[in-house]
């Protein structure tokens, strides 16, 4: 039994040494050398496994020195590679390995620009057998693996496709996985730590399940380098990373199935740095932090929830082109260049298509729980209007709560923005998307007007020198189809200031505008509670054309066709409802001018203060009007009454004042139309107009103070009428011309204008006193008489006044007294037919007196003191004849006439000289002479009239008298 014993250790002894010898040094060589000839065999690259070695009793396994590559360009190589191999294996039903680890492995991982992968590519294997289209897939090898560990690992991705190739490199790898099985529900613990210099450190821990192919864990990317991937997003969109950089932490639930499930929990993101560039070195993008913390995404529900997402100083560049687009379409959407390189390349097999998941339409759903941005800055530019806008927006910072992007319930919003350099925009409240809704409450301040100037400027020839708009509104939107949007609150415009750009003058421009009680309903009414006006302005000049500035400043804008094509359709909808409170106008002014006048004419009004009542377009209820001023800082004006904007013509009941107006501002017109300058006087003017459905009835009062006329102006609008003399007539006795100019008429007649009525009815009085004077101001005193005084009449040969010559001269007394600008010019006149034989008898009559009275005086009989005092009996007469004869006609009488008779004698002898002095013109003159001064002495010693305002004019004599009768003229001139 001891020889047995001794054999069998024998036998053992000897085993083990072949056991050794084979596993120790046999079986490793024979292994080592069949497996390079594999690799020589297979391996496309030269490889090569430089050592094997194999403890057979603790079933250790060691590979040494694997390299499959070029020397400089190894594809895949480890230094060790170690693995146990666990004799429970023989009976477990499964391979049971304690441990492998992997020292210093490095591969590489390409992708060339066809997208072929290098790994793919390293052997040459031989094709399997396809398989049964009903064949059931096997079940995969058992096996367990209690520990794999990977150390000092590198890793070098690299991918062509992409324009700018793709390099990632991870140079510190260490991977170690406990449990790992492909038995049914066997669960590994797996971890993994990956450095690289520009991908950021990689940390993966948790759990991986083969069967079914599952993982949970927690995953962490810590400084990677967006630079590293970009060219995956500049290949779809031309942008240009400057830098960035981003961190993940999440965790997560993969399950692969029939569907794959993935959730991710607690996700936490970090974008630091970011900022991107278009092609030319435009900025485009800014951002100093973006943090998204407790996230979470259900794939299978396609669901992405987000609690909280910080972002601070994100700052952005975006432009809208001449061409109506926004630089960034041009950026994303895919060039010309991109489609035909795409159509260039080769067309793919398509695929059968398969029917469509109702479910894959689902839409994903996102939820932002609370955002908060802080700091944003946006800078945009409008590149459309001929003159380049360019708007600040920030700095910008927005919260946003419970944001869904299905839309289907309301989130919160606040945003608070400036907007440009002094601007601020704020607003608040709920939104909701579908169906969409809004209430809002929005508030601006100090927003620039001026932005609008390169909208304006195609339309209007106006310059937005400055204007603020603020605001305090509630938006609520309750509806998009139809809209149903309402707007209340109240909104202002300070120091707004607008300039006629063609004359470089101030066109309209106010202190504030005041808009309380705003209240906009959408398509049905518009209601402001008041509207206040401080300190507004206005300019609006007549051109020299007779156009206005307004339409000068119009840019007639092109025809298209569509507008001329389109008819003109009646709307059956109800105008908007418009409702004003009120209106209050404080200190007020206005510039006016006339550039048609020679001179020109400008005048100013200021201090303009006052109100109108409630303006309604669905009321017929005017509004009471109550406005003042004063015309060129002195002369008051105002304005009372009520009216109906909306419709005029249906009620206007308006009185309008202007009291003590400069006349001397209205030289031009009177230049113009009268043909003389303005040198003094006042205007008071009181117009009141009265409008009912239509009908006009106007009661215009103009009283002139102080009037007095200029130098001559020539004008070819000029009136031909004697102007001085006309305001001599209508000008009172306190230096005052007082006109009564009533209008009335149907408005609704297209024909009828107010200002033609107003200038013929002027014109009509004017020319009135100037072709009739005289029965003008006896119209002044004898309540609107026929009579004429432009004449005072007189019995032939005589210069005595009867009863009706001296009514009519108390008539024209009484009327000049209340004209003293008028003076009178008498024109003496006779009438040799009708006053020559009553002149001839009067004559012979004194030549009788005087040749008695010389008689008497020789004979040294008493006489009276003057020949016209004598009565010459008439038997003396016939001797006096004898010597008037001779002494008149300077000749005898004819021997003839010594035959007649006494009587016959005397009465030829009288006839001759009757007929000397009947054709005498000096007789008729001196009576003309006597005439005008009988009226003169009677206005001046009976009627009271300064002698200096009546003037004798050279007399003149009338050839034809009427009646018996000779008129003396009277004629009117200003003083």
């Amino acid at each position: 039994m001891y020889n047995g014993m001794k054999r069998a250790a024998a036998a053992l002894l000897i085993a083990a040494a072949l056991y050794s010898l084979l596993g120790f040094l046999i079986l490793p060589g024979i292994a080592l050398r069949l497996a390079n000839q594999q690799l020589a065999l297979y391996a496309t690259l030269p490889a090569k496994l430089e050592r094997l070695q194999l403890n057979p009793f603790s079933l250790e396994l060691s590979l040494w020195g694997l390299h499959i590559g070029e020397q400089e360009q190894q594809q895949v190589a480890f230094e060790r590679l170690y693995a146990n191999l666990q004799l429970d294996s023989l009976w477990s039903g499964a391979l049971h390995l304690a441990n492998v680890e992997l020292d210093q492995a490095r591969s590489q991982v390409l992708l060339d620009k066809q997208g072929r992968l290098n790994l793919a590519q390293l052997f040459k294997l031989p094709e399997r057998p396809t398989a049964a289209p009903d064949e059931v897939p096997g079940e995969p090898f058992p096996l367990r693996i209690d520990r794999i560990k990977l150390t000092e690992g590198k890793l070098h991705f690299a991918d062509r496709r992409p324009s700018d190739p793709i390099e990632l490199i991870y140079d510190d790898l260490s991977l170690e996985l406990q449990h790992l099985s492909t038995l049914p529900d066997d669960n590994a613990e797996i971890t993994l730590t990956a450095n690289g210099p520009e991908v950021g450190r990689i940390d993966w821990r948790g759990q991986i399940s083969l069967r079914p192919l599952s993982s949970s864990g927690h995953l962490t990317l810590s400084q990677g380098q967006l630079k590293s991937l970009w060219p995956y997003v500049r290949d779809a969109a031309p942008l240009v990373l400057d830098k960035g950089q981003v961190s993940l932490a999440t965790d997560y639930h993969l399950k692969l199935g029939e569907k794959l499930q993935l959730l991710l929990n607690n996700t936490q993101i970090q974008v630091k740095s970011f900022a991107i560039k278009a092609p030319t070195g435009r900025p485009l993008v800014k951002l100093a932090n973006l943090q998204i913390s407790d996230a979470r995404l259900d794939l299978a529900k396609q669901q992405i929830t987000v609690g909280k997402v910080r972002s601070q100083q994100l700052e952005t560049w975006a432009a809208r082109e001449r061409d109506g687009q926004l630089d960034w379409q041009t950026l994303l959407l895919p060039t010309a260049q991109d489609s035909s390189s795409a159509a260039q390349k080769p067309a793919k097999t398509p695929r059968p298509v398969k029917q469509q998941n109702p479910a894959a339409s689902k839409p994903w759903q996102v939820v932002l729980d609370d955002v908060q941005l802080r700091d944003y800055q946006a800078h945009l530019v409008d590149r459309l209007p001929e003159q380049e806008v360019t708007l600040e927006l920030g700095p910008l910072n927005l919260d946003l709560q419970n944001l869904d992007s299905l839309g289907t319930s309301p989130f919160h919003l606040k945003l608070d923005s400036g907007l440009g350099e002094q601007g601020q925009l704020q607003a608040e409240g709920q939104i909701q998307l579908k169906p969409t809704s809004a209430t809002l409450k929005v508030s601006t301040r100090d927003i620039d007007l001026r932005l609008a100037q390169a909208y304006l400027s195609p339309f209007v020839r106006l310059e937005l020198r400055s204007g603020l708009l603020g605001s305090d509104l509630q938006v609520d939107l309750s509806s998009t189809a139809p809209l149903a949007l309402s707007v209340s609150g109240k909104a202002q415009v300070n120091q707004l200031h607008t300039l006629d750009s063609l004359k470089e003058r101030d066109f309209v421009r106010w202190q504030q505008l005041n808009l309380d009680g705003l209240n906009y309903q959408h398509g049905d009414s518009l209601k402001i509670a008041s509207v206040r006006l401080n300190q507004p302005y206005a300019r609006f000049i007549i051109n020299e054309d007779l156009t206005t500035n307004v339409s000068d400043l119009l840019i007639a804008q092109p025809v298209t066709a569509t507008s001329t094509a389109a008819a003109p359709s009646e709307s059956t909808s109800q105008p908007l409802a418009i409702h004003i409170g009120e209106v209050v106008i404080a200190d007020g002014s206005a510039n006016f001018a006339d550039f048609s006048l020679t001179p020109d004419f400008a005048t100013a009004i200021q201090q303009l203060n006052g109100r109108i009542g409630t303006l309604d377009n669905r009321s017929s209820k005017p509004a009471s009007v109550d406005i003042a001023g004063k015309i060129d800082r002195y002369a008051p004006m105002s304005v009372k009454g009520s009216l109906n904007p909306f419709d005029p013509l249906e009620s206007l009941d308006i009185n309008t004042q202007f009291k003590q107006v400069e006349l001397t501002t209205l030289t031009p017109y009177s230049g113009k139309f009268a043909g003389y300058r303005i040198r003094k006087g006042r205007l008071n003017l009181d117009l009141h107009y009265r409008i009912s459905k239509g009908q006009l009835n106007a009661q215009n009062s103009v009283v002139v103070e102080q009037l007095q006329l200029g130098e001559q102006v020539d004008s070819p609008s000029a009136v031909d009428l004697p102007i001085r003399l006309a305001v001599a007539l209508l000008k009172d006795s306190e230096g005052k011309i007082a006109i009564q100019l009533p209008v009335k008429g149907d408005l609704n007649n297209p024909q009828f204008s107010v200002m033609p009525i107003v200038w013929k009815t002027l014109r009509g009085l004017v020319l009135r006193a100037a072709q009739a004077p005289f029965k003008f101001i006896a119209g002044l005193v004898s309540g609107g008489s026929q009579m004429d005084l432009s004449h005072v009449s007189f019995t032939s040969g005589s210069a005595e006044l009867d009863t009706q010559a001296k009514a009519a001269l108390d008539t024209l007394a009484k009327a000049l007294k209340q004209r003293p600008a008028l003076r009178l010019e008498v024109e003496g006149r006779s009438a040799p037919l009708s006053d020559g034989p009553p002149l001839a008898e009067q004559r012979l009559a004194r030549e009788y007196q005087n040749s008695y009275y010389t008689i008497l005086q020789r004979r040294g009989t008493p006489v009276p003191a003057e020949a016209s005092q004598l009565q010459v009996p008439e038997e003396e007469k016939a001797a006096l004849l004898e010597g008037i004869y001779r002494t008149r006609l300077k000749q005898q009488p004819p021997i003839e006439w010594a035959q007649l008779e006494s009587e016959q004698r005397a009465a030829q002898l009288r006839n001759a000289v009757l007929q000397l002095w009947a054709r005498s013109k000096l007789l008729p003159r001196r009576l003309a002479q006597a005439r005008a001064a009988t009226i003169k002495d009677f206005l001046v010693d009976r009627g009271g009239l300064a002698n200096e305002r009546i003037y004798l004019l050279d007399v003149s004599l009338d050839p034809a008298p009427v009646g018996g009768k000779v008129n003396t003229a009277l004629h009117l001139d200003s003083q």
